[in-house]
């Protein structure tokens, strides 16, 4: 499976629109903050027919190093999570 990268994206919406890739650049950076900063700020960021982004908490946990077998503590996190809205078909 190949990646669809954040400039592939940029290149299919500035030909989808006619926009310069640099302003499209523009428009997505600033949206993919909008997002981050928002859902950082505890806020769920629901895009309708495309999904809601959300931060997750992951509690501290014990884990066991693979290569040795000892058990070591990993630290609680906390990361972005994505879930895509439902398909219409």
């Amino acid at each position: 499976m190949a990646n669809f990268s954040k400039s592939d994206l940029i290149s299919a919406v500035a030909s989808a629109t006619g926009q310069k890739k640099g302003q499209v650049e523009e428009v997505i950076s600033a949206a993919f903050s909008i997002i981050r900063e928002e859902a950082e700020g505890g806020k769920t960021v629901a895009i309708h027919g495309f999904g809601r982004f959300s931060i997750k908490e992951r509690a501290a946990r014990l884990g066991r190093n693979p290569g040795t077998g000892e058990p070591i503590e990993i630290a609680a996190s906390r990361t972005l999570s994505f879930k895509p809205a439902k398909s219409s078909t």
